[in-house]
């Protein structure tokens, strides 16, 4: 077990009890591995995370431990236990696989930083007490010995119980010390606003503001790293806030941040920024399986090109004339420079180029080759489209949301009942590029290219068409155009 009060604080009380529960849970995996390092004449804790987690009652499957053990000792200590490997070995970190529990284990640490480097110089401690003081949050700064034993406390030397009670984000030693030696903490604020709903300690949040823009010096895929964790929390309104009102979306997210000084063409919200985030909060709501990574980001970035096309008419009417367009280009500019996967940036494009599409249809009669070409260009993204479009409405005008709704319910009928008659998730011509070359007796070359083109054109606009229609129609193409024997 792990010593904790047992009278006084509600709240610690309360708090000692749930970790118990949750560390007696894991001991399974931990106290084996401990015995391990106990035979072996080293110190193994659980550290950080996992400890906050248990605190407040929450599952993990990530194990973070820290040891005395350099890491040559760790290995061999783990040796044959489960799958490991090396990645972080020169930051001191070995990993090994313990059934559903990925596990890592790091050398204590003490290291030394070059404020004008983005890597520190890695030195290994000898002390529990010196590896916690350099971590990023006191929240994150505790730890428990191991194997679990009643007479042992939690090691908390800078007072993460109470901030973790108070729902505060604080750093162990100066922020400003802290942020010079690993400026990411600063987006970690963030993150952890929004995975815990915390505050950001004013002494703390102030030396966040001052010092944004040590940011530069942290690598694309760091930040990418930390902003994704941001955007799939449960709370991301909350650190994207944070990022913003910081300035530190100024140097990871710029087009967000300049959301601000733009007010929408409806006159209906403060802003863009604040429709924006109450888009990314009702898509959130609409997610069916737990985060999604393509289409939260698709909300968040849904209207970056207004900025850009903003238009004011003579009667002071605001308008963003082909904004998706613009802002599908400048979803691909970012994602690309914060190094995300080239899928992620072709779905997150696409959908922003997408999600106005709709309106076409909300304002009459689509015919359905219409509704074939919407759902052809949304492809896979059709049901995130569907999402986010529908999210995308944000007016407080109870008749016209009501009125958008209907609209949109429309539209899922009319695909459906297309669905019914025709392979709409793979619309093809009624006629292959081979019938073509044998129908106009024409080898390989652009021309068939433009044939297939054409026969995708009339499917799209008549539906599927019998052979012998389509043969006729390719037929009177190619007599138009001179083409074939």
């Amino acid at each position: 077990m792990v010593s904790v009060p047992t009278e006084g604080d509600d709240w610690i009380v309360a708090a000692g009890q749930r970790a118990i529960r949750e560390l007696v849970r894991l001991s399974a995996v931990t106290d084996p591995l401990a015995g391990r390092f106990r035979d072996a004449g080293h110190e193994l804790y659980l550290v950080g995370g996992p400890v906050r987690d248990a605190l407040l009652g929450r599952v993990t499957s990530d194990l973070d431990f820290t040891t005395d053990a350099r890491p040559e000792q760790i290995l061999a200590v783990v040796d044959r236990l489960g799958p490991t490997w090396t990645t972080g070995i020169a930051f001191g970190t070995v990993g090994v696989q313990l059934g559903e529990h990925r596990c890592e284990i790091t050398t204590f640490r003490s290291d030394v930083y070059d404020a004008s480097s983005r890597k520190p110089q890695v030195d290994f401690g000898d002390t529990i007490e010196g590896d916690l003081i350099r971590r990023d949050f006191t929240i994150n700064a505790m730890a428990v010995a191991l194997p679990l034993d009643a007479a042992r406390p939690i090691v908390d030397p800078s007072s993460g119980l109470d901030d973790l009670r108070a729902q505060v984000l604080r750093t162990p030693i100066e922020p400003q010390q802290s942020f010079t030696d690993d400026p990411l903490r600063m987006m970690r604020a963030a993150r952890f606003a929004a995975q815990l709903g915390f505050t950001v300690e004013s002494t703390t949040l102030a030396a966040i503001v001052d010092m944004t823009d040590r940011l530069e010096i942290v690598s694309a895929e760091r930040v990418r790293d930390e902003l994704t964790k941001l955007i799939v929390a449960a709370r991301p309104r909350v650190g994207l806030a944070l990022l913003v009102e910081t300035g530190m979306a100024e140097r990871v997210l710029p087009e967000v941040a300049r959301l601000r000084d733009t007010v929408d063409e409806h006159r209906r919200h403060k802003d863009v920024y604040v429709h924006t985030l109450t888009v990314l909060e009702q898509a959130i709501e609409l997610e069916p399986d737990g985060p999604d990574l393509v289409l939260r980001m698709a909300a968040l970035l849904h209207d970056i090109g207004k900025p850009k096309t903003k238009s004011v008419d003579p009667d002071g009417k605001v308008s963003f004339h082909h904004h998706e367009v613009v802002g599908a280009s400048m979803v691909k500019t970012r994602l690309s420079a914060l190094r995300y996967p080239k899928d992620v940036i072709e779905d997150v494009s696409r959908l922003v180029e997408l999600h106005l599409r709709f309106h076409g249809y909300s304002g009459g009669t689509w015919t359905d080759a219409a509704v074939r070409r919407y759902v052809r260009d949304a492809g896979p993204l059709l049901d995130r489209l569907h999402r986010l479009t529908r999210s995308d409405c944000t007016t407080r005008n109870a008749r016209k949301a009501a009125a958008l709704a209907s609209a949109y319910d429309s539209l899922e009928r009319r695909i459906a009942e297309l669905a019914e008659r025709e392979n709409l998730a793979s619309i093809r011509p009624d006629l292959d590029g081979n019938e073509i070359m044998s129908e106009l007796g024409m080898p390989p070359g652009p021309q068939v290219g433009a044939a297939y083109r054409h026969l995708l054109e009339l499917r799209m606009e008549r539906g599927p068409m019998s052979r012998e229609d389509a043969v006729a129609a390719l037929r009177e193409w190619a007599a138009e155009g001179g083409i074939g024997g």
